[in-house]
């Protein structure tokens, strides 16, 4: 536990383990883009998303939408690879309760994705068919 006991040292190797820290995530990062084939369907799925946010103008405000649905996508899927290897290290052989932990975290992923795209068509889809109807009628 973090400060059980023991007084945070607020000294120079403060930042030290905050550049640590960071080094470690960016390797979880590295790590889920390697090793995840659905990690790297949706980081191509949202570079084509911010590609129509900027191609179709859409506001700011519509843009960090996208930007956060697009950073909830990704963080359940790392969640969701975090989950699975722990619970294989934990339970190496088939275990009712292992199965419920991965299907529960692989079920948190779909859920993000779901609202993903509903917010997807929501801010892209009415520009997207103007496009499209004015390219049917020129």
């Amino acid at each position: 536990m973090v400060g059980a006991g023991r007084p945070i040292d607020p000294g120079p190797l403060s930042l030290w383990r905050t550049a640590r820290s960071f080094q470690f995530a960016l390797a979880g990062i590295w790590y889920v883009v390697r090793t995840q084939p659905n990690f790297r369907v949706h980081l191509a799925v949202a570079g084509l998303v911010l590609v129509g946010g900027v191609w179709f103008q859409v506001s700011r405000t519509e843009m960090a939408v996208l930007l956060l649905t697009i950073g909830l996508v990704l963080a359940a899927e790392a969640l969701n690879t975090a989950i699975e290897a722990v619970v294989d290290l934990a339970s190496p052989d088939y275990h009712l309760l292992a199965k419920g932990a991965k299907d529960a975290s692989a079920a948190g992923v779909l859920l993000a994705t779901f609202a993903a795209v509903l917010v997807g068509l929501v801010v892209l889809g009415p520009p997207l068919v103007a496009a499209v109807m004015r390219a049917l009628t020129h």
